[in-house]
């Protein structure tokens, strides 16, 4: 039987997935099987963490607008309940923004609720 070359086929995709790892530590950027396993695993946190960053993101803007409406004397809840009550759907993302950068704004939204 007559010996059968394999080409460059597998060389090129074992060359891109090295070149996914090319900044790993060790084998994990050397061996073949080992860049494989780290590949898969990189790529199932980067997933995860997508959905927990929105998570922690959220938590962050509700920490925000709290510890500056907290100042005048109303909760949280209350605040977001008061604005859902007068149809001013503002989300949380952009009270967080409007708490950093200009509080009296804030301040008059807490007012308004509080009529």
């Amino acid at each position: 039987m007559t010996r059968i070359k394999r080409g460059y086929i597998a060389r090129r995709r074992r060359i891109k997935t090295r070149l996914f790892t090319s900044s790993f530590q060790g084998a994990h950027s050397r061996l073949t099987r080992t860049i494989t396993q780290q590949k898969i695993r990189a790529l199932v946190s980067a997933h995860r963490d997508r959905h927990k960053q929105k998570r922690n993101f959220r938590c962050l803007w509700i920490t925000r607008i709290n510890a500056v409406i907290r100042e005048r004397g109303i909760s949280y809840s209350r605040l977001i309940h008061g604005l859902y009550k007068k149809q001013l759907f503002l989300n949380r993302k952009i009270l967080a923004q409007i708490s950093i950068s200009n509080r009296n704004c804030l301040y008059i939204l807490s007012n308004e609720i509080r009529k």
